[in-house]
């Protein structure tokens, strides 16, 4: 703020530094990057008070980002810096070189080789269109390799804007997979855990007929076995051995009181009661 007026009255009659042509020319550039069509364009350059006519529409227009190369205008000779620019564009140069000796942005670059694309002959024509071909058979033969070649070539274009996108659509590709294994193990738990659950089931039916008595495993161990009669093997009742055993000890035999008595004994027992029968008789 000025405190002595003679100062302000003299720096109120101070000239102002016009805005110079190439100041006029890079906002009007950016400008273009920013607008949405032709008209839009129009409009802009008149609210900042840059140039609006058709010599300069027919070099901004390129730049528009959705209208890239379309001019509605006749095409313009292009001046010593573009020349060179696109020049080494189509020598491969890489367009960080090119914006270095030619002080163009690579925006600029991008938009001037695609608003200028060299004419192709027959024969390029015919190479492109087998190529095209060729890699749509290789797509619908194999969209794996296709996907990975298509993001390959993103990831080496020249334009951010292209290789930003393709490594989105990798980091997409990383995360649908990592889901995919998860939603796997999931699968493959689920499965795990009915089987166990049906297993489970299972042996619990199993436990409960077991606690019942009614598992068919055991009903031979729930039928009451046969009952061994004494002196089944011998054909002889319990009196009957119990005077075998008498006998046996009275006649100088060594029986045991209880099992079986040995077929000598009961040998000798028999010819013995068998004698006085016969004399008798």
């Amino acid at each position: 703020m000025f405190t002595d007026w003679q100062e302000a009255l003299d720096a109120e009659g101070l000239p102002l530094n016009p805005t110079t042509t190439e100041q006029e020319a890079a906002a009007a550039r950016v400008t273009a990057r920013k607008a949405r069509s032709k008209e839009d364009l129009v409009l802009l350059l008149d609210a900042l008070g840059l140039p609006g006519d058709d010599d300069t529409l027919t070099t901004l227009l390129p730049l528009l980002p959705d209208h890239a190369g379309e001019t509605g205008m006749t095409e313009r000779t292009l001046n010593a810096t573009e020349a060179t620019a696109l020049s080494m564009y189509y020598d491969g140069t890489d367009t960080a070189a090119i914006a270095d000796a030619t002080g163009l942005s690579e925006d600029e670059i991008t938009a001037l080789a695609e608003a200028n694309d060299p004419p192709r002959t027959p024969a390029a024509a015919d190479a492109d269109d087998t190529a095209a071909v060729d890699a749509n058979e290789d797509a619908d033969s194999d969209p794996g390799d296709s996907v990975e070649q298509l993001l390959a070539w993103a990831e080496a274009h020249p334009t951010a804007g292209i290789r930003g996108m393709a490594a989105r659509v990798r980091g997409d590709l990383a995360e649908l997979a990592a889901r995919r294994a998860v939603d796997d193990a999931q699968r493959k738990a689920e499965q795990r855990v009915a089987t166990l659950q049906a297993e489970l089931e299972k042996t619990q039916e199993e436990l409960r007929a077991v606690m019942a008595g009614t598992h068919p495993a055991n009903a031979t161990a729930t039928v009451a076995p046969t009952p061994i009669r004494p002196g089944l093997g011998s054909g002889r009742t319990k009196e009957e051995l119990a005077d075998i055993r008498t006998w046996a000890r009275a006649n100088g035999y060594r029986v045991a009181d209880k099992g079986m008595v040995a077929k000598k004994i009961l040998d000798a027992y028999d010819a013995a009661q068998s004698a006085p029968a016969a004399k008798a008789s």
